[in-house]
């Protein structure tokens, strides 16, 4: 089972529509064991290919989420990422920022956590936010936000020169499919939790947020650090995608476990006490 991913990827300067992108499509795939094998596969792939990367120890993978609420980052994570050696993988997110990130560049607290050499890093919501969130509610001058798409594209080509690959993905949800994600959430009291009565603010302001999104994903998709629209509805579909994106992505990479800095031949395993 193959998921085409270039159906989901945004092209460099490719005007965006998102209301025209579908958020159940499973291209005409169905959950069923087999797809579940393929997910687990992939899952074994991905082990793989963590070591080398890790053993390698000379570039990295960024991969960034950015959703509306309830479109799914912190489950996406856990189920793609949570099985992989938690030695090697960094989890990050980004929050309103704090006294000391508010006084620094919107940069600043995202490239202290840009991941090193021989790591995966996942960035929960992400330097998106300067060009989101502080956008549509004015948090920032229109005029400085209008410099940042640049900025974040410069940022971005930094990493990639200096051995980082860098994959985005966008989670891609309707408006009603939110809805029934909160109405879930305020049914189950385990669930009480992920529910902020702020969110209802936010979508209140849903048009804004996907008109900024579809400013961000054309002006930022760029050869180096693409943007991929993950339709996150049906998350088994979701979580196959993203396991084949993340796989594809190391295996272009193609890490290698490095050479040996002694002879093997010198210490036959039988001979040692």
């Amino acid at each position: 089972i193959t998921v085409d991913l270039e159906r989901y990827r945004i092209r460099p300067g490719e005007s965006v529509d998102l209301a025209t992108r579908a958020t159940d499509d499973t291209q005409g795939l169905s959950d069923s064991d087999e797809v579940d094998d393929q997910f687990d596969e992939h899952l074994d792939a991905l082990d793989d290919l963590q070591e080398r990367l890790y053993a390698q120890g000379s570039q990295s993978l960024l991969f960034v989420f950015q959703a509306m609420d309830a479109g799914g980052k912190d489950s996406s994570i856990r189920k793609v990422f949570g099985p992989l050696n938690p030695q090697g993988v960094r989890v990050w997110s980004f929050k309103v920022p704090s006294k000391k990130e508010a006084a620094h560049d919107y940069l600043w607290r995202i490239h202290r956590r840009a991941p090193g050499d021989g790591y995966i890093g996942v960035f929960n919501r992400s330097h998106y936010e300067a060009v989101l969130v502080e956008k549509v509610l004015d948090l920032a001058p229109a005029d400085r936000v209008a410099k940042r798409y640049t900025q974040i594209n410069d940022f971005e080509r930094l990493l990639s020169d200096e051995g980082t690959t860098v994959v985005k993905v966008m989670l891609h949800i309707s408006k009603a499919y939110q809805l029934e994600r909160f109405k879930r959430r305020l049914r189950k009291p385990d669930k009480f939790w992920k529910f902020n009565p702020s969110d209802l603010d936010t979508r209140a302001l849903w048009d804004d947020y996907m008109a900024a999104f579809e400013v961000a994903l054309s002006r930022c998709s760029t050869v180096h650090a693409p943007w991929y629209v993950i339709p996150a509805e049906n998350r088994w579909f979701r979580n196959l995608a993203l396991a084949q994106l993340v796989r594809e992505t190391l295996e272009r990479m193609d890490p290698q476990f490095p050479p040996p800095d002694f002879d093997p031949a010198a210490y036959p395993p039988d001979s040692l006490v």
